[in-house]
This record gives structure tokens, C-alpha cells and sequence, in this order.
């Protein structure tokens, strides 16, 4: 019966991870066109580095 009890209430916790996960996830997310940016900016940035080498 305890065994039940536990599996109900850390099933319920683990969804609540999960959800709690996939929300944050929505909010925090970045444009593409932020990570295109940073991408081209990295990379020019390496391209001038080994140039300079």
C-alpha cells in the first residue's frame, strides 16, 4: 500500500519536472535569427584570428 502511495507521488513529482523542463525551455528559447548572428560573429571572429597568426 506504501509502495503505491510513493509510486503515485513521485510519478506526479516527475511530471511536474517535465513540464516545469519544456516550459522553460519555450520561454528562454533564442530567435534563429539570434543564433545566426552569433554564429556569423563567431565565425568571423575566428577567420580574423587566424589571419592575424
Amino acid at each position: 500500500m506504501l509502495a503505491k502511495t510513493w509510486k503515485k507521488i513521485l510519478l506526479f513529482v516527475l511530471i511536474i519536472a517535465c513540464l516545469f523542463n519544456i516550459v522553460n525551455k519555450l520561454v528562454h528559447k533564442a530567435s534563429m535569427k539570434q543564433e545566426v548572428e552569433a554564429s556569423a560573429e563567431y565565425v568571423e571572429q575566428r577567420q580574423n584570428a587566424n589571419e592575424q597568426k
